[in-house]
Formats: structure tokens, sequence, C-alpha cells
């Protein structure tokens, strides 16, 4: 039976209705405080001062990652990393305002963080100059943490059992005898499935992109909630074809899973993801100590063990296996406003 999810776009519009009744409160964006660390506070700190809750959508292997760093470099700070789906986080965000026990919000999709810049800080005290340009936000409301695509990823031993051909377009991917074998995220609870709503929007015209998506459906296993499941079902033989993020299949290739990536004439869908701090929570010292920790040498560890893909000036690709020149999709427009028009419309 299909998952048919849309908890994130109701969750969305329940806030949407809360903000239109109530104002926000909390703090407003200001200039941070000089960063020190965490070993240098003399002063007793307030209740709670040394606590940093740090809201995040990604893979539960970059939050445990994520989390012992932190943890090591902190021991004297009580750090947690909450998941939320994008949606999810995004709506309870927007509810909460800056009134908030949220923090930092990390690895979050641009255009969610886009849609919540009113509830960010301005991060001055982070070098803007050693992102590349198209990575840089201007109002400094969030800064860089990754790149990822998303890629159309088959596994080939159940292809080859079943004696059907690897497809080599999306239109491909429409033949009855694909049927029952795909997986997709669901654009309303994963921004990797809007990626690849939006990427074929951009290169068809809306029309003919939900209309694709339509027949589309006759073909899908199951919609899931997050962007790595598909690849994962793939690994494991539940799905044939996955449509799904580049560098978990890299991940699961690198471990001997059957897999092969696939990048079709469209381009690859992508998006960059960044980190913010909720307005007037940069003036907790220990927010301030996280994030200067992170963009000291974590964000060269992080990109090159997890996504290498460029948001660093300079930046090198070391992961084995993983593509060079990635044939990226139009992702233009990629506004709040048009996410949120796009999704209203999707109905699988």
């Amino acid at each position: 039976m299909k998952k048919r999810t849309q908890t994130a776009m109701i969750a969305l519009s329940a806030a949407l209705l809360v903000l239109s009744g109530c104002g926000q409160t909390g703090g407003s964006a200001g200039s941070a405080p000089a960063a020190s660390s965490a070993a240098s506070s003399a002063a007793a700190p307030a209740e709670g001062a040394n606590k940093v809750i740090i809201y995040t959508p990604t893979e539960d292997y970059l939050i445990e990652y994520m989390q012992q760093r932190l943890d090591e470099q902190f021991p004297d700070y009580d750090i947690s990393l909450e998941y939320y789906h994008s949606g999810d986080l995004a709506a309870k965000l927007l509810a909460e305002g800056t009134d908030t026990a949220c923090d930092i919000v990390f690895d979050c999709e641009y255009g969610y963080l886009q849609m919540l810049s009113d509830n960010f800080a301005e991060i001055g005290f982070i070098d803007n100059s050693q992102f590349v340009p198209d990575m840089q936000d201007p109002a400094r409301k969030y800064m860089p943490v990754d790149r990822y695509s998303g890629s159309v990823i088959v596994n080939t031993q159940i292809l080859q059992e079943k004696g059907l051909p690897i497809p080599e377009s999306y239109q491909d991917l429409l033949d009855p005898m694909y049927q029952g074998l795909i997986e997709m995220p669901d654009p309303t609870a994963s921004s990797t499935g809007y990626l690849f709503l939006k990427s074929l929007v951009n290169a068809w015209g809306e029309d003919e992109a939900f209309a694709y998506f339509d027949k589309l459906d006759a073909n899908i296993l199951q919609y899931t909630g997050g962007g790595s499941a598909p690849v994962k079902d793939a690994a494991s033989g539940e799905c044939a074809i996955a449509l799904s993020l580049t560098f978990k299949a890299v991940d699961l290739i690198n471990e001997g899973a059957p897999l092969q990536i696939l990048f079709f004439e469209e381009g690859a869908p992508y998006t960059p993801a960044g980190l913010s701090i909720v307005s007037g929570h940069e003036q907790k010292q220990a927010v301030v100590d996280v994030v200067n920790y992170f963009y000291s040498d974590v964000i060269d560890d992080y990109l090159s063990t997890y996504l290498p893909e460029q948001i660093k000036v300079g930046q090198v690709n070391t992961t084995p296996g993983y593509p060079t020149d990635i044939p990226y999709a139009d992702m233009s427009d990629n506004t709040p406003d048009v996410k949120e028009a796009l999704l209203a419309k999707w109905d699988h």
C-alpha cells in the first residue's frame, strides 16, 4: 500500500494560522559577542546558559557524528541535536517564532531558512569569504553547511534478475515494466522529494511536470518521509529504482551495495543547506562557541567525510567513488512562496 504523507503541509498550514492570529515574541537580530572557548568562562553561568539545543533534519549518522565532536570539545556544555523532518521543523519554528527552545538550526535547506529568516540573527562573526559566491547569504542570516544533490539510483542486480534495462531518462521510468519498483520521497515531507519536483517544473514547466508525476504514480511502490529512505530500500532490495540522495548512494556503494547512480538530461536536483541562529539566542556565549567551533575545522572534516559537494573556496573532493562534475539541474526561483504553491498542488 502506498504511503501518502501530508503531515508537513498540514503542520505548516496550522502554523501559519497561528501566526496570523498572534504576534511572534523574542529578541531581534544583532551583532554577536566575541567568541571564546568553552573552558575560558570565569563567571558563573546563568541557569541554562550552558545548554544548547540544535534542531536539524539531517541524517541520523550525521547527527551522531556532530554530537560526538561537540561533546568532545565542550564537556561542560549540555548540547543536544533534535531531529525533525524539514517541513515539521519549519512549521514548529513558524509557530514558536523566537520564543523557542531552539538555539541553532543545523543543515536545513536554504528554502526553509529563507522562509524563516525573520526569526534568525545576523551571523557577523563568521568569515563569509571562505564560501563560494553562490552559497553566500548577503544578509548573513545563514551560513553554508553543505550542498547535496539528488539522483536516480538503480539496483543493477534486481534489474538484471528481472531482465529489465537500466532506465536512461525520466520518461523511461513511466514504462509499466517498472510498476511497483520505484520509490521517491514525498515532496510535502522531504526536501529531497521537493527538489525532484522543482527541478522538473523548471525543466518542463509546471503543467507538464505535474502531469509526469501523475503518470509516475502508477509505478511508485511508496512515497517515503525521508530523502535517504528510497536508496536504503534499493540497497536492501525492497525496490529497484530510487529517486534519492547522491551522497547516501555513494556511501552504500562503498559498502558493497549493487547500486548505480544516474543523472538524466534534466540534471541533478540539488539544494544548499545551512546553519542559522535563532534571533536573541546569539547572546548566549555557548551558542557562539558552538558555531565558531563548527566553522573552525569541523566543517572541513564533515565535508571531506560525508558531503564533498563544493561549498568552500578551494574545497577538494576526496571521497572514493563520489561523482565529479555533477550536472546540476536548474533550481532557480526556489523561493518559499513558490515552494508553498507547488506543494499545495501535490496530491499523491
